[in-house]
């Protein structure tokens, strides 16, 4: 997987934000809104190839929790980010 250029992630009060600037992202007319954690991600793996796996990772190494909730967590992430058009496969 691959976050798609011209898409940037912002601060919008305790939330987050990603929204596509410049002209690739002409028809994308919604705002992504993510948590703390989805923006931590997203922070990470920005411009880079990266697996539901390297998501599971980077979670186990942040938050205080288990490989399993890491792993299901990661991958109901990257499945929206897939879904809204912000990444591809």
């Amino acid at each position: 997987m691959r976050t798609i250029e011209g898409f940037v992630l912002r601060p919008l009060g305790e939330e987050y934000i990603v929204i596509g600037e410049g002209i690739a992202q002409v028809d994308f007319n919604r705002m992504i809104s993510m948590n703390s954690s989805a923006a931590y991600l997203w922070r990470n793996v920005e411009g880079k190839e990266f697996t539901v796996e390297d998501l599971k990772d980077l979670l186990l190494e942040e938050y205080e929790v288990d490989p399993d909730t890491a792993a299901a967590d990661a991958a109901a992430v990257a499945a929206k980010w897939v879904e809204a058009g912000i990444v591809s496969e």
